[in-house]
């Protein structure tokens, strides 16, 4: 800093030493504003190393995103716990003496696809299968054939048969 005593005569003088300043406080600006960056830089260095060795390993994010509360729209209680069930059966049942590369797999590779799934995908197939194994009910329309193969009379909204009238 330059801390001697500049004496200002006239008024170009004067114009001079605010551009000076003004260049100085642009630099000083600019310096200050730089070392800033490298300080956040440096206390957010743990922060990202942690956050990046979290995402690189498979199926810890699993937890942190049941809790979390999701802007995804087909995110629900279902698909959460289907997150994290899936491939604990799957580890549990079929791949026992699997070895650490396949359950890595497999544990992504049913991430995804319950990922897919939702509460109303689930309730809608259940809607559907209910629908197939019920029975249909069918209507009985008045000029069905009988046992003995006469036909019935057509019946219109008065009960007077169709055949009766006369042109």
């Amino acid at each position: 800093m330059n801390n001697k005593q500049t004496k200002i005569r006239n008024l170009q003088e004067l114009k001079t030493e605010i551009a000076r300043l003004k260049e100085l406080k642009n630099e000083q600006e600019a310096y200050l504003k730089t070392q800033f960056t490298l300080f956040n830089n440096k206390i957010e260095a743990p922060i990202r190393f942690f956050n990046s060795l979290k995402n690189n390993i498979p199926g810890v994010n699993i937890i942190q995103q049941l809790f979390a509360k999701s802007n995804n729209p087909d995110s629900d209680w279902l698909t959460k716990t289907l997150r994290i069930g899936v491939p604990f059966v799957m580890n549990r049942l079929f791949l026992k003496n699997s070895g650490m590369l396949k359950k890595a797999l497999m544990l992504l590779l049913s991430e995804r696809a319950v990922g897919q799934i939702n509460q109303d995908k689930i309730s809608g197939l259940i809607g559907k299968l209910s629908n197939f194994i019920r029975p249909k009910k069918k209507k009985k329309k008045a000029s069905q054939i009988d046992g003995d193969d006469t036909i019935k009379d057509e019946v219109n909204e008065y009960g007077i048969p169709s055949y009766s009238e006369t042109y």
